[in-house]
């Protein structure tokens, strides 16, 4: 075979594997667009599973088209398969955290303790997420923080979402003097509270004496209010709650202590 033909033939071999990346290509895309749209009519829900799904799948086509194109190329790709087998075990071994972290990033994906927006405490760690993926969840603090936390640490531990309910109870601690009327300080607790914008009727704002401390007769307020309105809601009754006590003339004392001098003169 003279090289006219050696150049002929590797490039129709050329020609043809041009032909399976290109054909392949369209049809790993039209595959997984398929793939994507019957996992979002099951079970819209869950995003990131979806988004996972999808990526697996597309990337396991085009190692099977790219395989195949070198195939075409003449290339002996049974040594490939293998070596890619020996390198997934290997690859696999020395990244376990990651994959730890990638089977918890699943479980948060199907199990949606949370999503983009929630205010949330994961793995001791508070703030707003900004971000979710398989591997990670981004969360920015109240202080602009950006705090990247990875999946195997968040699905771990115990996670606070203080996002997934519609409406919270604000708790406000207050302490009046042994001397003040205690009945008189339950009331105008309440009606300050009831007064705020923001504070459901139902369940009604309470005050009750929680303890007796040293110095003080501690009430606990309690009021409810839509989740987003927690935070003005619980700015405002300590605020109000303190100027009304002001204007009825209930005391907050000051921490005290009582010293006894015995002389024994």
């Amino acid at each position: 075979m003279d090289i006219r033909e050696t150049i002929i033939r590797y490039a129709v071999n050329a020609f043809f594997a041009l032909g399976v990346l290109v054909i392949g290509g369209l049809v790993v895309k039209i595959l997984t667009g398929l793939l994507r749209k019957a996992i979002t009519r099951v079970d819209g829900r869950h995003a990131l599973v979806v988004r996972f799904v999808v990526s697996a799948a597309e990337k396991t086509g085009w190692a099977f088209v790219i395989v195949m194109a070198l195939a075409k190329l003449g290339v002996d790709v049974a040594p490939i398969i293998a070596g890619l087998g020996v390198t997934g075990f290997v690859v696999g071994f020395a990244c376990q955290e990651s994959l730890a972290s990638l089977a918890a990033g699943l479980m948060i994906a199907i199990n949606e303790p949370f999503k983009v927006g929630d205010y949330v405490v994961v793995a001791g760690l508070e703030g707003s997420i900004t971000a979710l993926d398989m591997m990670a969840v981004t969360l920015s603090t109240p202080d602009n923080r950006k705090i990247t936390i990875p999946n195997k640490s968040a699905w771990g531990q115990p996670i606070v979402n203080f996002s997934a309910l519609d409406k919270r109870r604000v708790d406000i601690a207050v302490g009046i003097a042994y001397g003040a009327d205690i009945a008189l300080a339950k009331k105008t607790a309440v009606e300050t509270v009831s007064a705020i914008a923001g504070v459901l009727p139902d369940p009604a704002p309470m005050a009750e004496v929680k303890s007796l401390d040293d110095s003080a007769v501690a009430l606990t307020v309690r009021a409810w209010a839509k989740t987003s309105d927690y935070w003005s809601v619980y700015f405002a009754a300590i605020q109000g709650v303190k100027e009304a006590f002001d204007r009825e003339g209930v005391a907050i004392p000051f921490p005290q202590l009582d010293v006894h001098v015995v002389s024994k003169a």
